[in-house]
């Protein structure tokens, strides 16, 4: 454990606001980080091309996990029924100007990102922060893609610490493209908490499905099994350089003062106790066991686990579990089974909540709301959707349309997550 008194504990404030700059707070160092792209459309209806899209990219993530964790630790850490499962083409859709759309309600939430710096000085980039992957990852100088043109770029020889090392990075996409580069190490500083010889990929290739995307790079908050460096990540290399008081760090995703607390959790942003529950470790990923999802009173489902990945938008789980879920569901109907979505009267939202053996932890009828099916529709898409990932036959994946109710607590000194009541 790490001496408290003697180290900066850091908050990465997610705010609106697009300006990068740093103001100090008693609480810390905040970052304004920025909320970007929406599965709603302006006029409140289903944007069904870009969640397609969205489908896709997680299938293809998670399929780039497996693949690494069977390289590192072999397939015997596998849930029972995953598989690596062909790549989801990803269709080549203008959602550019989507994207652009101004964002108002909290079910708009699509990405969140803040300001990194990596090298010696430090070259900044905008970073998606994901709980479901492990690596850390941005655009070399050496990409000369029309995908890479608009983004921040890394130039090793501008950095005095960096140092190349063997080997390459490199992640497959549905749309034929990769996400690949050399891999090298350097000093990478998030809101103040800085660590010295991370490893991390410059990338030279820059897949397609980046394009119009906000983003420079993602930056991973998973274990080191799903890393496909294979090495540690950046929040572990923080906790084992000491650059953290504790091996914790905090989530809240919301419409507005929003934060990732790293180093611990921040007590002003929730009340009560956290509820903790133990991570299945083999895995790779922030996995809990014993879930129970509601609609009101009724376990829908029970006993399946659940990967909670701040990485994801919606939540996904088995097809016939799925189905059965909504099958509690008044007025419920299949909207797109290909992509295993469904819709509900818009008048009257189903209570739904999940709980891992305490409180049942709900999500608001704005989060589960995804849009009309069509304008003026009085059916609505719910924000969890049938779908084989290939994570397993029992696992189901939380993104951001649960996180956004509560305050999400991520232990590796512990190997749990928590969930605590947003104040």
């Amino acid at each position: 454990m790490f001496c408290k008194a003697s180290l900066i504990t850091v908050a990465l404030a997610l705010i609106a606001a697009a300006s990068p700059i740093e103001e100090r707070s008693p609480a810390g160092i905040h970052i304004p980080l920025a909320k970007r792209g929406s599965l709603t459309n302006a006029d409140g209806t289903f944007n069904r091309e870009k969640a397609i899209i969205s489908t896709a990219k997680t299938i293809n993530k998670h399929r780039a996990n497996l693949i690494n964790l069977e390289k590192n630790v072999g397939r015997q850490a596998f849930n029972e029924g995953a598989e690596i499962k062909p790549l989801a083409v990803v269709p080549s859709l203008n959602v550019t100007k989507r994207q652009s759309e101004p964002l108002t309600d909290e079910e708009d939430d699509l990405e969140w990102a803040g300001t990194i710096t990596i090298g010696t000085p430090g070259q900044k980039f905008l970073i998606d922060f994901d709980t479901g992957s492990s690596d850390l990852w941005v655009p070399s100088s050496s990409c000369r893609s029309s995908t890479c043109s608009p983004k921040n770029k890394y130039t090793a020889s501008s950095s005095s610490t960096g140092s190349k090392k063997s080997g390459t990075f490199s992640i497959e996409y549905g749309d034929g493209s990769t996400v690949s580069g050399p891999i090298y190490t350097d000093t990478v500083d998030v809101a103040g908490v800085t660590v010295k010889n991370q490893y991390f990929s410059p990338v030279t290739t820059l897949s397609s499905s980046f394009s119009g995307d906000p983003i420079d790079g993602i930056l991973g908050l998973a274990y080191p099994e799903i890393s496909n460096l294979n090495e540690s990540p950046f929040f572990n290399t923080a906790v084992t350089q000491g650059a953290v008081p504790e091996g914790v760090f905090g989530f809240k995703l919301a419409s507005s003062d929003s934060e990732l607390y790293l180093g611990g959790t921040n007590s002003q942003l929730y009340t009560g106790s956290i509820e903790y529950h133990d991570v299945d470790t083999s895995t790779g990923f922030w996995q809990l066991r014993g879930a129970s999802a509601y609609v009101g009173s009724t376990a829908a489902v029970s006993n399946f686990e659940t990967i909670i990945d701040s990485g994801t938008t919606i939540m996904y789980g088995p097809p016939s579990a799925v189905k059965a879920f909504y099958s509690h569901v008044s007025g419920s109907k299949v909207y797109d089974s290909a992509n295993g979505y469904y819709s509900y009267p818009c008048n009257s939202p189903p209570s739904v909540s999940f709980s891992w053996g305490g409180k049942k932890w709900a999500i608001s009828a704005a989060n589960f709301n995804l849009g009309q099916t069509s304008s003026g529709s009085s059916q609505c898409v719910g924000a969890l959707a049938g779908q084989d990932l290939g994570l397993g036959n029992n696992v189901w994946l939380l993104g951001d349309s649960f996180m956004k109710n509560v305050y999400t607590a991520f232990s590796f000194d512990d190997d749990a997550v928590g969930f605590a009541t947003l104040a």
